[in-house]
């Protein structure tokens, strides 16, 4: 039922993680995808291959977006402009978590997760919507965000806050683009398997258990789970959502506090 043909999509972190689960399940429903990565490695190489093999156009772009955003967001706009079809999709999904312990955290990790995780995508938003108002074009937008912008973890204190503050930017985006016809929501990924969690669900052998007993459907999924949302949001079936974040999470984000196993002092 989702049919994106005749549309392109621009998604920052798109080589790999989530990026690339919205990137396939995107071409999929017919979307042309222009990724943004940092480097051409196997996984972005693998991710465009995905692409292209179902029947649309997928090019990439590589680069810092830790650069000054004067310098980041004319980049990524040339991207565009290079374009064979017009972008009328913007996926603002790269996102870093970096955190060190909260008295040991310092500026430069503080600036460098909050101008991937929010500044890029602020901006780069600002500066494609000035674009699609030129030229008529009525966009959709999709941000992704954590269920870290709604429940803390110890020392995920830069992480966390940062993933609240996509979470006020898709509202206040709603707000003032929703009158210009353009849609802005979010999607919330819980815990999924991606090269950024591998520490954490690596650390010891009860990780990936612990995280499934925090989960009410008990999975700890591949970045996939995230795709079919994020189709959804940016299809005409989504119309009538608008500014919302959608938690793809298991149902953690409904779950209070689950009983520890009995008999299992391991966890």
């Amino acid at each position: 039922m989702i049919d994106l043909r005749g549309h392109t999509a621009l998604i920052t972190g798109g080589t790999q993680g989530v990026g690339a689960a919205i990137a396939a399940s995107l071409s999929v429903a017919g979307c042309n995808v222009l990724l943004q990565g940092l480097a051409e490695n196997e996984a972005a190489i693998e991710t465009l291959k995905t692409c292209r093999e179902n029947g649309v156009i997928a090019t990439a772009v590589y680069c810092d977006l830790c650069q000054p955003i004067e310098n980041v967001i004319p980049l990524l706009m040339d991207f565009v402009a290079s374009s064979s079809s017009q972008v009328d999709l913007l996926v603002n999904n790269v996102g870093v978590f970096i955190d060190k312990p909260f008295l040991e955290n310092d500026i430069e990790t503080f600036q460098r997760t909050f101008q991937l995780n929010v500044a890029v995508g602020y901006f780069l938003t600002q500066a494609i919507v000035r674009k699609w108002l030129s030229q008529s074009i009525h966009g959709r937008i999709l941000f992704t965000g954590s269920i870290n912008g709604l429940l803390a973890e110890p020392n995920h204190t830069a992480y966390d806050a940062s993933k609240a503050a996509v979470a006020g930017l898709v509202r206040s985006l709603c707000v003032t683009l929703a009158p210009l016809k353009i849609r802005v929501n979010s999607l919330a990924p819980g815990l999924v398997q991606t090269p950024l969690t591998a520490p954490a669900l690596n650390a010891d052998e009860n990780a990936m258990r612990w995280m499934e007993l925090h989960t009410p459907n008990g999975q700890v999924p591949e970045a996939n789970v995230c795709g079919g949302l994020a189709a959804f949001l940016l299809s005409d079936l989504a119309s009538h959502i608008h500014g919302q974040t959608i938690y793809v999470d298991g149902g953690m984000s409904a779950w209070q506090q689950p009983d520890r196993p009995s008999k299992d002092s391991s966890l």
